[in-house]
This record gives structure tokens, C-alpha cells and sequence, in this order.
């Protein structure tokens, strides 16, 4: 997994993409994001392939115990994943994952069937915050 952040806070992240220093890379990256302390959204641009890499046992157990040193950090400033799936069948069998998905991480996955979808919603996301801080 690679996070891009050249578009932040919209923050690309490619699953089969490898890290040169190695999966745990990851992991530091997204912690330096939460360090911001800023509102963003993550986009995963492609398709949900049913033949996507199965994660290890020891994969999910690393990512679970991150997951709930980061719970606070990533239910603040992660304001959502956003998938991108054309197939209206692939987004109908992505709901019950979503819901999965949204109380695991602490935030919301929204499936979009366009990038021009995706990016519309993400700045809709993302204005809807700005709007809050102003609004406190």
C-alpha cells in the first residue's frame, strides 16, 4: 500500500502499490498525516478487483493494532474513503462491506462510480468541514 499526498487533503491511496521501505512504510506515512492535524478524505481510484492480494493473518494484525492506537487520531482528521467503482453491481455488493468498513477505520467509505464523482464529493466532504470549524 502507497499514500500520495501531493493532492492533500485528498490523499491518494493505491493498495497494490508497494512501499520501497516495505509494507510498514504505509503506516508511518499515514501517521505523519494525522500529524497535520488537518481534515482529509482518502481516493482509491481503481476498480475493486475480486482478485485483489488477500492480507496475511499477521497483515491484519499489524493493521488492527494501529488502527487502535491511531482511533482517535483517524475519527478526527479522516473525514472518509472514497472508492471508485463502475460497476453498479460492485457498488451495490460494496454496501454491507461499507458499514463493516466505516465501524472498523472510525470513518465513513463512499463508493462513487466516476473520479469526476469522487472528486465532487470530496470537496463537498471537505467544504462540509470547513463550514463546521466556521460554524463552532
Amino acid at each position: 500500500m502507497r499514500l500520495d499526498s501531493t493532492t492533500f487533503p485528498v490523499v491518494k491511496i493505491i493498495f497494490d502499490a508497494p512501499n520501497e521501505s516495505g509494507p510498514e512504510d504505509a503506516f508511518v506515512v499515514f501517521e505523519g498525516l494525522l500529524a497535520r492535524e488537518q481534515a482529509f478524505l482518502l481516493l482509491h481510484e481503481k476498480s475493486v478487483d475480486e482478485n485483489a492480494h488477500e492480507h496475511s493473518h499477521e497483515e491484519r494484525r499489524q493493521a488492527s493494532i494501529w488502527m487502535k492506537k491511531n482511533k482517535q487520531a483517524l475519527r478526527t482528521f479522516v473525514k472518509g474513503m472514497i472508492q471508485i467503482e463502475p460497476s453498479a453491481a460492485q457498488r451495490l455488493a460494496l454496501k454491507p462491506f461499507a458499514a463493516m468498513f466505516g465501524k472498523a477505520w472510525g470513518y465513513p467509505l463512499l463508493v462513487v462510480e466516476s473520479k469526476d464523482q469522487a472528486w465532487a464529493l470530496a470537496r463537498d466532504v471537505l467544504d462540509e468541514q470547513i463550514s463546521d470549524v466556521a460554524h463552532f
